[in-house]
């Protein structure tokens, strides 16, 4: 049978429910979606969607550390954006931290994201075999 696990760092945010930063199960690691919280501080980074963004992807490499993973095990994202006018800044940010690799992708605009953050995003990676 096949565990869960629950995945914690304190290198990201912690979760602000009840939920976790991420789940592993059957090889795959399943991370929470995160917006632009500082790990030490709890509050959100800027106002600009690029100060964000970058909070996001730092936030989002130091979960799949935390089981192993690197940004080249990422499988699938899904991005949250409250301003559709953002999507080519954010394309470029998003290339340039997965710096070449290709996951799958969806990117979808939302009416409002928790604490009036700009940009959300989950993702399914990977956890390479120890």
């Amino acid at each position: 049978m096949n565990e869960l696990n629950t995945v914690h760092t304190d290198a990201a945010p912690k979760a602000v429910g009840p939920y976790s930063q991420a789940m592993v199960h059957d090889g795959l690691v399943y991370l929470s979606g995160q917006i632009g919280l500082d790990p030490a501080t709890g509050k959100l980074v800027g106002g600009e969607m690029a100060v964000q963004a970058q909070q996001v992807m730092r936030n989002l490499t130091a979960v799949l550390e935390a089981v192993g993973a690197t940004r080249s095990d990422i499988i699938k994202v899904n991005i949250y954006l409250t301003d559709m006018d953002d999507f080519q800044a954010l394309n470029g940010l998003y290339a340039e931290w997965l710096d070449g690799h290709r996951p799958a992708r969806a990117t979808v605009a939302v009416a409002a994201l928790p604490l009036g953050a700009r940009v959300e995003m989950d993702v399914i990676a990977r956890v390479p075999e120890a």
